[in-house]
């Protein structure tokens, strides 16, 4: 008969000894390993004993843990867009991926979306590198994200504090976008600027019969502000289009607004735009996501993936959480419930301010193939 608290047919556990620790505490802190995944590497940093290299250091990222590791990752998933997008097509693909709209078709369709912040922010120079380069292909940002861009073109952002306080710096005139620092007199030399590109804007459309869209009147203010560190200009000059379905919602609204009042009538189809950025989806052969950020920029363009049944490269790089539902947090398995990525695909999420990251990301990936890509237009 087994013994009290035991269950029939076990051995009975043997009485530790004096100097033995119990049997059942050393089976649970010494459990046998299984086999690891196959992909599993030893952790390991970077040893500065051989001095610093910036290139090795985010090498051995992969290694590190953590985001390191997911940075890592997001370098190798780009490093496949870019391979993609370089492949030859054949006359048949050419053909197909010539419906998609105003970029020459190659072997990866790149979108690449950011929120206006990091247009503030310094990582506008990374931003404007790819499209200079023509290294992506469509671009989704928000109404902030065009006009700072040229808005910068005619007086400079400033570096301030996070903590420097709001009701002081609206009594002196200074917004603040986290430690950026914009005058208010830059939105001032903003509306002298654009109140006479509206008024031809729509001339045009009540005498030449022009059809605005957001895309095109961002494209007239790129070729209007005309000026080598706008990610506009370049964009209009490499044919990129840049989508922003919100772009009433900024200052370029309150600027539309207002001259709303003194010459009524301008239109803006934000149906062509949709048309656009799906068409762009449907027909490409292969497609790559880079979203900086979440909102608006990340769900339009992975909405516009959906059209041809999900994305085959993804990386996205945002500090949201999905513990809320909401899309800007939702990590990338999520879009391939809805076929935004496809099943077979390997996507990342880097969580991670931008503005630290993605310089390093183009700097270990783009910067690194420059001399892959064709030169835009001859630039």
């Amino acid at each position: 008969m087994a013994a009290p608290g035991e269950a029939p047919g076990e051995a009975p556990e043997p009485t530790p000894g004096p100097g033995d620790p119990p049997a059942e505490a050393l089976r649970a802190v010494l459990r046998p390993s299984g086999a690891l995944p196959a992909e599993a590497l030893p952790v390991r940093g970077y040893d500065f004993a051989s001095g610093p290299d910036l290139a090795e250091l985010l090498r051995s990222f992969r290694t590190t843990g953590f985001q390191a590791t997911s940075f890592a990752r997001a370098v190798a998933e780009i490093q496949r867009m870019i391979s993609a997008k370089l492949q030859p097509l054949t006359p048949e693909q050419r053909e197909r991926g010539a419906l998609a709209g105003p970029r020459p078709p190659s072997g990866c369709t790149i979108f690449l979306g950011f929120t206006s912040n990091l247009v503030s922010s310094g990582v506008r120079e990374s931003i404007r590198y790819l499209v200079q380069h023509g290294m992506v292909d469509v671009l989704v940002t928000t109404a902030g994200g065009v006009e700072e861009d040229l808005i910068k073109c005619l007086a400079p952002t400033y570096i301030g504090d996070f903590h420097l306080r709001g009701r002081d710096l609206r009594e002196s005139g200074i917004n603040r976008i986290g430690n950026l620092l914009v005058p208010n007199d830059n939105y001032c030399k903003f509306e002298d600027w654009l109140m006479p590109i509206l008024d031809r804007m729509v001339e045009e459309q009540d005498t030449q019969g022009v059809r605005w869209t957001p895309s095109r009147v961002i494209a007239r203010l790129g070729k209007e502000i005309n000026h080598p560190e706008s990610v506009c200009y370049w964009a209009q000059k490499n044919n990129i289009p840049v989508l922003s379905p919100a772009l009433t919602d900024g200052s370029l609204g309150d600027m539309i607004f207002f001259h709303s009042y003194k010459r009524p009538g301008l239109v803006l189809d934000i149906v062509e735009d949709l048309r656009l950025i799906n068409t762009q989806a449907i027909f490409a052969h292969k497609t790559g996501m880079i979203i900086l950020g979440g909102g608006l920029v990340k769900h339009h363009i992975a909405n516009a993936n959906l059209m041809r049944n999900g994305a085959d490269f993804s990386v996205y790089v945002n500090t949201a959480q999905e513990f809320d539902g909401s899309d800007s947090g939702a990590r990338p398995d999520e879009a391939v419930s809805w076929g935004k990525i496809r099943v077979d695909a390997t996507p990342v999420k880097v969580y991670a301010d931008a503005s630290l990251v993605f310089p390093l990301l183009v700097a270990e990936t783009f910067a690194r193939s420059a001399d892959a890509f064709p030169v835009p237009g001859g630039h």
